[in-house]
């Protein structure tokens, strides 16, 4: 927004869609809708954020200070006059000719001025293999959530390539350091080099066309791009450059890549190459993304302070005005590299603010007593780690932390709200209430929320659906305040099969922390007004996603009954369980066959789609494959195999199935025999899987409603009618 000595009311409501970017939105909702809004831009120098919804002559009004303000009245009057929910997996909707009337002018504002969004691994686990036509609705998504600062590290690897290119690498030592599709947010945090490459040739101008795509849409709304800064980071191959570098360890099984200290004199050389080539690409940004040392990496030798402002000094070089935004996670930001470090200077990203908050909750382990002190910071909601599939949510914490950070000594820095999410298109109902907390003056219950919200989300009341969510709010959506585990319970179809099964990737568990058969309950609200709800969209999405649940939940039952069966040298039983579970399992691939969301084929397919000739379709589909499976090679296997597990149709039947098949196999034979549970090599099993290219249909199949009822009376309740 532009600073002016008095406000100026620009009339926008007629101009072109190419001069006014909330037309082109309106366009893509619903064709002919720019005509039925009227929209007023506001400048002003306040630094309040605002929008208005009123009335004129037959239209609405959406008033506001910027477009994303703008857009975010728009979704206001959307989801709570017309009773439209705009979501990932439908950006479009139907609008009557008559819109709703806004009866009473209505007026949100906030001094929190940043609603930040994405963490790098978003750009691996959920858009690695994006095209234009799917990131145009992901930015029409933020504009609609408020989103004004969001991380775009979109075709970092061709600056990188350049770069190199001019220093005399050659093209397989430059492959040899940059990561494939699939693992590209890894190496851009320093983790690990080259894995899922080479890259073709066609990647990189791919990348370099859509990140410009990117950051021109954004531009117009006005979101701010974080671009990725520079804090060290070579190839291990680096004689050639002439510097002295450091060994930062490994990462997961992973070698990292080469550290340049920031003191060191190549640093301001090298630093520059960086800048300049990104700013030839890309041009310059007020906000730069550095993280050095995530997640571990040896400090041995660095003075932090020095390091930290010779990293400022580099990315204020090429924009003055240039503000640092780090992540808050483990150990970053490293307090001594920020502590001298100016005011205004950086925006810390309070990753994971709903489970373990560093800006000011005892309880957490990453606690810190003085908060972020001088420094601005955001307060972010993580959930979801690696795109693992499961209902997850701490609806009354991210409500009652955020008012509390408000409320806090750390809230005098405090600038906003945001989404740092590893994967995205899942759990929809926590983004909303998310992004809608800086909009809302005071604290309130996350029940008088949810009444308006199931409105919203299926186009009317419904004493059904209000019970099944209410339900949901105090089970799924209610995890308990101060746990801090790594998102959903997880899921044991997923699991790596054994007879005690306590986590399913290195980093969560598989308890529920809630009452299952409350969740069979509210799944039974759904499915009894399910007739009602027919073609649905979002309805057929949340029941597909609520039976799951209960599905997945049997199972976790189940398998320790297997194991009790087992142990006890019931055979009959442990056969008769073991079969249960099997066709459990393949119920579940059958049930989510319904919907595209919830299947293999569109990951897989999106994957295939970009590549130009078979041999890059068949790279791109491995990494695609790989990443949801072993992830790693074996020297990693131990904390990354599964750690990107998907409950979808097509895995459930080709992988989880075949497992699972494979050990009760082997547990069969040891009772019959009286042997020991045979060793099976089940990364071997994945890994061979994932250099497969049997094809996946993305297209669903079976009717979701009816599909829902049948299997939830046949595994969870044979009397519900």
């Amino acid at each position: 927004m532009k600073n002016i000595l008095l406000p100026l009311v620009l009339l926008l409501g007629y101009l072109t869609a190419s001069a006014n970017p909330i037309n082109g939105l309106l366009e893509r909702i619903d064709k002919g809708a720019s005509k039925k809004f009227k929209t007023e831009l506001i400048e002003t120098n306040s630094k309040t954020d605002f929008f208005e919804l009123d009335q004129s002559k037959g239209k609405v009004i959406v008033r506001g200070n910027s477009y994303v303000s703008i857009a975010t009245g728009i979704n206001w009057y959307l989801k709570y006059y017309a009773n439209k929910h705009l979501t990932w997996n439908n950006m479009t909707t139907e609008l009557p000719d008559k819109l709703p009337a806004v009866k009473q002018k209505q007026r949100h504002e906030t001094s929190h001025q940043v609603r930040y969004y994405l963490n790098y691994c978003t750009f691996s686990y959920s858009m690695a293999f994006w095209d234009w036509e799917r990131w145009q609705q992901e930015i029409d998504w933020m504009a609609l959530h408020g989103v004004n600062l969001s991380l775009a590290i979109t075709g970092t690897e061709t600056v990188w390539y350049n770069i190199l290119s001019q220093l005399g690498y050659t093209k397989d030592e430059i492959n040899e350091f940059i990561a494939g599709s699939g693992f590209l947010a890894w190496w851009q945090m320093n983790n690990l080099e080259g894995w899922g490459g080479p890259n073709p040739d066609s990647w990189y101008k791919q990348q370099e066309v859509l990140q410009k795509n990117i950051l021109a849409r954004m531009k117009e709304y006005g979101i701010e791009p974080v671009l990725p800064g520079y804090a060290g980071m070579l190839p291990h191959n680096n004689k050639k450059l002439g510097v002295e570098v450091t060994d930062p360890g490994d990462w997961c099984g992973f070698p990292r890549p080469a550290f340049l200290q920031p003191t060191d004199p190549n640093f301001e050389r090298i630093s520059s190459l960086y800048y300049d080539e990104m700013t030839k690409l890309y041009g310059t940004a007020n906000y730069y993304a550095i993280d050095p040392f995530h997640e571990g990496g040896n400090t041995k030798g660095v003075d932090l302070d020095l390091a930290g402002k010779a990293i400022l000094k580099a990315m204020k070089k090429v924009n003055s005005k240039a503000v640092w935004v780090a992540q808050a996670w483990q150990a970053n930001p490293r307090p001594k590299m920020i502590e001298n470090i100016d005011k205004g200077d950086m925006l810390i990203l309070d990753l994971y603010s709903e489970s373990r908050p560093m800006w000011g909750m005892d309880w957490s382990i990453w606690y810190r007593p003085d908060g972020y002190g001088k420094h601005n910071w955001v307060y972010c909601m993580l959930l979801n780690f690696g795109g693992r599939t499961g209902l997850h949510g701490k609806m009354k914490s991210v409500i009652d932390y955020y008012y509390d950070a408000c409320d806090h000594k750390s809230g005098q820095t405090l600038q906003g709200v945001g989404a740092t999410m590893e994967a995205i298109e899942n759990n929809p109902v926590m983004f909303e209430l998310l992004f809608e907390l800086p909009w809302r003056e005071k604290r309130f219950s996350y029940e008088s929320w949810l009444k308006n919200y199931v409105k919203a989300r299926y186009g009317n009341e419904n004493e059904n659906l209000l019970t099944a969510w209410d339900i949901l709010a105090k089970t799924v959506y209610n995890c308990p305040p101060k746990s801090q585990q790594e998102g959903t319970a997880e899921t044991v179809f997923a699991a790596i099969p054994d007879l005690d099964i306590t986590q399913v990737s290195c980093c969560s568990q598989t308890t529920p922390f809630y009452n299952t058969d409350s969740v069979k309950l509210a799944a039974e609200n759904m499915l009894a007004v399910a007739p009602l709800y027919k073609g649905n969209n979002n309805f057929e999405y949340d029941l597909i996603d609520l039976v799951r649940q209960t599905l997945a939940n049997r199972a976790y039952y189940l398998q320790k009954d297997i194991a009790k069966a087992y142990r006890t040298k019931d055979i009959e039983t442990f056969k008769t369980l073991s079969l249960q579970f099997l066709d459990l399992l393949l119920a579940q691939d059958r049930l989510l066959n319904t919907r595209s969301e919830f299947m293999l084929g569109k990951w897989v397919n999106q994957a295939r789609k970009i590549g130009n000739t078979d041999e890059e379709k068949d790279l791109y589909e491995w990494n695609a494959r790989t990443q949801i499976t072993v992830w790693g090679n074996r020297a990693s296997s131990g904390m990354l195999h599964n750690y990107a597990y998907k409950e979808w149709a097509g895995i459930l039947k080709d992988v989880y199935y075949v497992r699972w098949k494979t050990f009760f196999d082997g547990l069969s034979d040891s009772l019959v025999g009286n042997k020991n549970i045979p060793h099976i090599d089940y990364f071997g099993m994945d890994e061979a899987w994932t250099k497969k290219h049997n094809p996946y249909s993305s297209t669903p199949s079976g009717d979701a409603i009816e599909t829902a009822g049948e299997v939830y009376r046949k595994f969870i309740n044979p009397n519900f009618k």
